[in-house]
């Protein structure tokens, strides 16, 4: 029998690995360095590894306890890509006073 697979990431080496959906709780360590992973999702597609600015966005968003995953009616819908994504958004949340995690999720910042 075949199991579902999801995507941990280690921010640290700039590194995804699919490994199978049988116990999400466990604690998953990075072949590469040992440390703890995040759990991205099943929907995550990681960028390269050498393009910085899309991992330090990336890294707001997961440490935001945004993740990536499928719904039932698709994938996880729209998420910051670049810095400049994630600082408008955090500016907005600061701003407003609205939690980051909801800010970052806004496809056009919101004026006011």
């Amino acid at each position: 029998m075949r199991y579902a697979k999801t995507s941990f990431v280690c921010l640290p080496c700039r590194a995804s690995y699919k490994q199978p959906y049988l116990d999400i709780t466990r604690e998953r360590r990075c072949p590469r360095c040992a440390r703890v992973m995040i759990h991205a999702g099943s929907a995550f597609a990681p960028p390269r590894r050498r393009d910085l600015a899309a991992w330090r966005a990336l890294s707001v968003v997961l440490n935001a306890g945004i993740g990536f995953h499928k719904s039932c009616c698709g994938g996880p819908g729209w998420r910051p890509r670049t810095l400049r994504e994630v600082k408008e958004r955090s500016a907005h949340a600061r701003r407003t006073g609205e939690p980051l995690a909801r800010a970052l999720l806004h496809y056009e910042v919101p004026a006011g």
